[in-house]
């Protein structure tokens, strides 16, 4: 049987890493993808960020790459960055939106000669074109709670969310929450791992904090859901261990960058994380207690696993079938208990990597693909 090519709208190719870029780049071994880069879940603002993410769309305007140049992916994989209006509210705004994308599309499809696609829509307001690519089947995959998600449009992306359940043929959700809120048979796909990248051992990172105290470490980003308040009651009463963050901030930091044992490093790629996470002393889950964080399955989680150091972790769902492996807590006095306990015994723990062995990406995309074939 012909593996059935896909059209994914997605993220932008390249960005932050993502469950929909890891299971594409592993099916796209043995199928044409065609990649939409991101059509936006909320109208841009008149601000610094925005005005520079527009910006960029401008100057790849109709552009296609066949591969971003640091990820390894299939010769048959195109980027397409298309014109667009993103999230559009109004009837006249969605139907300009749906014959715009719908146009460059045809063209990208007839090129390359494939035929009866699947649409594979990670972001709700894609639906607009289904129905118009001449597709086989629709797939929506959700990864976030939208109605609890900052910073995107709630009420247009909620009416586009309702839409895709009643045409998508499939359904697949990143969590066990998400595969209950959604209904529809929805079925969940667990997050994976690159097992290799993140537990062969690799040379410490040169800009890792070296003097002798111990270090708690988080990767990530630094957004709302990051429990600053928690952690500033924790590390006010440490300066005798480093804390390091890795990532973008948007949120306010200010109460943590007060102390001299914070070291904010900025981003780092994604292969570089493991230079850092095998080093450290423990690793940090501090998230608030809120619908997003009780309906995500971060990426961390496992790669920390990976990695095999103490994880230290305020609680969320996700972490369940894991609760033996990592350190729950629920208050600063807990979490200080927690980190003397991880000084006490920071090793490279065999039965954390052992949990997340078969649990890699290139495992849930065969789970994807048998999926596909039910199609």
């Amino acid at each position: 049987m012909k593996n059935q090519d896909l059209i994914v709208f997605g993220e932008d190719w390249g960005a932050l890493p993502s469950s929909t870029q890891q299971l594409i780049q592993h099916l796209a071994l043995t199928r044409d993808v065609i990649w939409v880069n991101s059509i936006g879940l909320r109208q841009p603002k008149f601000n610094r960020r925005d005005i520079q993410r527009i910006w960029q769309k401008l100057l790849a305007l109709n552009t296609s790459t066949p591969q971003h140049k640091t990820t390894k992916v299939a010769p048959n994989f195109t980027v397409i960055n298309p014109a667009t209006i993103p999230a559009p509210t109004s009837y006249l705004a969605r139907f300009i939106a749906r014959q715009l994308l719908s146009y460059q599309l045809k063209k990208i499809l007839k090129k390359h000669r494939i035929v009866d696609p699947v649409l594979w829509i990670s972001l709700p307001t894609a639906v607009d074109v289904v129905g118009m690519l001449g597709e086989s089947a629709v797939i929506y995959y959700c990864c976030d709670d939208f109605d609890a998600l900052e910073g995107v449009d709630h009420n247009t992306v909620k009416i586009c969310e309702d839409q895709l359940l009643e045409c998508a043929n499939l359904v697949l959700t990143s969590s066990e929450v998400l595969t209950e809120k959604l209904g529809h048979h929805a079925i969940t796909i667990e997050h994976g791992v690159d097992y290799q990248l993140f537990s062969n051992p690799t040379n410490i990172a040169t800009d890792l904090p070296d003097n002798g105290n111990p270090t708690a470490g988080y990767y990530g980003s630094i957004a709302s859901w990051v429990n600053i308040e928690l952690l500033q009651q924790v590390i006010s009463q440490l300066p005798d261990w480093n804390f390091v963050f890795i990532g973008e901030i948007t949120a306010d930091v200010s109460k943590l960058k007060q102390f001299n044992n914070v070291y904010f490093l900025g981003s780092r790629p994604h292969h570089q994380l493991p230079q850092y996470s095998q080093h450290w002393t423990v690793s940090l889950l501090p998230f608030r207690h809120n619908s997003q964080i009780n309906a995500c399955n971060p990426f961390k989680l496992r790669e920390y696993l990976a990695a095999g150091r103490p994880i230290i972790s305020t609680n969320f769902p996700a972490l369940t079938p894991y609760s033996n492996l990592v350190d729950i807590v629920n208050s600063p006095s807990e979490m200080l208990k927690a980190l003397q306990r991880a000084k006490d015994n920071s090793y490279i723990d065999p039965l954390k990597r052992q949990a997340v062995a078969n649990e890699t990406w290139q495992v849930r995309a065969q789970q994807v693909a048998r999926l596909m074939e039910c199609l």
